[in-house]
């Protein structure tokens, strides 16, 4: 059960606990995107197993957050993958849903996979008051599937499903291999919350271990 600042009782902010997040993969109509309760006190590296359960990524490439100019993430491994030129990279681990502004609609960028370069704008829709206190993330809302890993960013998704859905008469043999690659059956508009959901309240647990 979650309640929110509009329910008529007004909860202070020590009474929140939650936050409703929208993420949304850029620029892909019909959009494909998760509503997210995430626990207030999960940082920005829980929101990476997190955002990769919801989506229903695969976690086989490097990620970072863009958060008013600064770029956060994995220090390590992004390091080893910047020159001098490039712009600091501050741990993940240091930022909090709750260090956010107040504000319903503040947002900020998750980019995956930096050959295909998968942008996803996190907006924060709102505060909530969940009880029991979540310990987990949850997924609530949705829609469509994520593309398949390696596809080639959003221009290669696009001329893949062209070849899957509608090929040319000639396109036949290229429709059977793109089958096969990813995995036999694939469905633009699927999206099963229960699994979603089931994904995420595992998502940081998975990471982990």
């Amino acid at each position: 059960m979650t309640e929110d600042a509009d329910d008529g009782r007004h909860p202070s902010f020590r009474d929140f606990n939650a936050v409703q997040l929208h993420v949304s993969l850029d620029d892909i109509e019909p959009r494909i995107w998760r509503r997210l309760i995430v626990p207030l006190d999960t940082t920005l590296a829980d929101m990476h197993p997190i955002t990769q359960a919801a989506m229903g990524w695969k976690d086989a490439h490097l990620y970072e957050f863009e958060v008013g100019g600064l770029t956060y993430g994995d220090t390590w491994s992004l390091s080893a993958e910047r020159t001098d030129d490039d712009a600091r990279v501050y741990d993940a681990q240091e930022v909090r849903m709750r260090d956010f502004s107040r504000e319903p609609g503040v947002t900020f960028t998750y980019v995956y996979d930096f050959g295909d370069n998968w942008r996803h704008t996190v907006t924060l829709e709102k505060l909530v008051v969940a009880r029991p206190a979540p310990k987990k993330a949850s997924c609530i809302d949705g829609a469509r599937c994520c593309p398949p890993e390696d596809v080639g960013g959003t221009s290669g998704y696009f001329e893949f499903l062209r070849v899957l859905l509608a090929p040319e008469p000639d396109e036949a043999d290229e429709q059977r291999h793109l089958k096969r690659w990813s995995g036999g059956r694939f469905d633009p508009e699927k999206f099963d919350i229960a699994k979603t959901d089931k994904a995420v309240r595992n998502a940081l647990r998975r990471a982990r271990s």
